[in-house]
């Protein structure tokens, strides 16, 4: 709306008059800001995010996040973002087979706008056909039900200190080495159903601890452990079996002082009884959820924990 603004003063000695018009320009509605695509620029912005809706700030996810995957966001016109997602794509380059939503978040003083809603909205039409999968915890599934995700399955996130008395004795585990590399990928591929190289290969640099299980000088499994403020995630957990699964996590627990956080497939109700049994306990539960597809590929019965909830 225009303002006009009469100033009065001494002219050359004559009283004089003046009309200014001054254009206020109003503030957008947030739901009607323009989605970017985020980089790894906007990390500061994403773990500020995160802190203002009392996540931790979690910038070496964040990182791993912008670079591996797409980020998409809105930003604030006073500075910062009003909502902020990440999808990581995997598959062939150009035509994935799978994309993870995660890290989908919305300013507190932005919430419950329909912010959510229109960014989740754009990357939905953005993926195409793409099958889509995410974890959601009691709060975001509502808005992922609206949207058409189904519930496939759940995860359970423990925490602690492991204690691995009683492990039964032949798996062998060790650190990875950088020839294990070409190996452990065929290994990801076989059981997530899909191509992780972009991410998989990032592990050595991301992680602190990337070990390997053998039978026999062969591969049956490996796991890693990345750090996340005061935790250890691990992340991935794919192994032959529960057994090869309990000597995995119990070899990345000998290595550090610091506590295990992991997500565990409901299904591996033993895997989970013996954590528990052994110092960890439960702290939450999420929905896995997909959209375009029936399920995940790959094996379930191999694959224990994903790499982060944020990416599968």
């Amino acid at each position: 709306m225009a303002k006009s603004i009469c100033v009065r003063g001494e002219t050359g000695g004559r009283r004089g008059h003046r009309s200014d018009s001054l254009t206020r320009v109003p503030t957008p509605f947030p739901a009607a800001l323009p989605i970017r695509r985020l980089t790894h620029r906007d990390l500061t912005a994403c773990a500020d995010l995160s802190e203002d809706r009392g996540w931790p700030r979690e910038e070496h996810k964040w990182g791993l996040l912008l670079t591996a995957g797409k980020g998409y966001g809105i930003d604030d016109p006073d500075g910062g973002l009003v909502s902020a997602c990440v999808v990581t794509e995997y598959g062939p380059p150009g035509r994935p087979a799978l994309g993870a939503i995660g890290m989908v978040l919305v300013a507190e003083r932005h919430a419950r706008q329909g912010i959510g809603r229109r960014l989740m909205r754009h990357v939905v039409s953005t993926m195409g056909t793409t099958p889509l999968t995410l974890h959601a915890t009691p709060n975001g599934r509502p808005l992922y039900e609206e949207l058409g995700f189904k519930v496939i399955g759940r995860a359970e996130m423990v925490v602690g200190h492991l204690t691995a008395q009683g492990l039964a004795p032949g798996v062998v585990t060790r650190a990875a080495t950088a020839e294990d590399l070409a190996t452990i990928l065929r290994l990801d591929e076989e059981v997530f159903g899909a191509d992780r190289t972009h991410m998989i290969a990032r592990l050595p640099a991301f992680a602190d601890q990337v070990r390997v299980a053998e039978d026999d000088g062969r591969i049956i499994g490996y796991a890693a452990a990345w750090p996340n403020m005061d935790t250890h995630v691990v992340g991935p957990l794919i192994a032959r079996d529960t057994e090869t699964a309990k000597a995995l996590l119990a070899s990345l627990a000998a290595h550090t002082d610091r506590p295990l956080r992991t997500d565990i497939d409901v299904r591996h109700e033993e895997l989970l009884a013996w954590v528990k049994a052994r110092g960890l306990e439960s702290v939450a539960f999420n929905a896995v959820m997909t959209y375009g597809t029936a399920d995940l590929p790959g094996d379930w019965h191999r694959r224990f924990a994903p790499l982060t909830v944020a990416a599968g």
